[in-house]
């Protein structure tokens, strides 16, 4: 692994963590039940994908918490820069991640498969 891969993964570890605790840290008590999955930042450190735990909301909601993650995001940064003392902060994008969710569509479809087979 070289030096840059390092620095790219310990930011990533720095905002997953980070993240959370800027979000608990806001008004809206919606937002403090948002679970950060992974956090996927770009070569030059410039931006950032948040992705978040779909389970416990519906499509509706996902997307009202989207748009209020997005109103929110420049408090989420300036609360990343202040903790770490970093000159700048990636930009930060919001998603809900949607693996988890494929992955269990396609081992449904296996075993439903695997049945039909037998």
């Amino acid at each position: 692994m070289t030096e840059a891969q390092i620095k790219l993964k310990r930011t990533e570890s720095i905002l997953k963590e980070l993240i959370p605790e800027a979000l608990s840290s806001l008004n809206d008590n919606r937002l403090h039940e948002v679970n950060v999955v992974e956090v996927k930042v770009s070569k030059g450190r410039s931006d950032a994908k948040v992705y978040l735990d779909p389970d416990y909301f519906d499509e509706k909601e996902q997307n009202r918490l989207l748009k209020q993650l997005n109103k929110a995001r420049p408090l989420i940064e300036d609360y990343c820069m202040k903790d770490q003392g970093w000159f700048r902060c990636p930009k930060l994008t919001f998603e809900f991640d949607e693996h988890f969710q494929k992955t269990q569509r396609i081992e449904e479809l296996f075993k439903k498969i695997e049945k039909e087979i037998q």
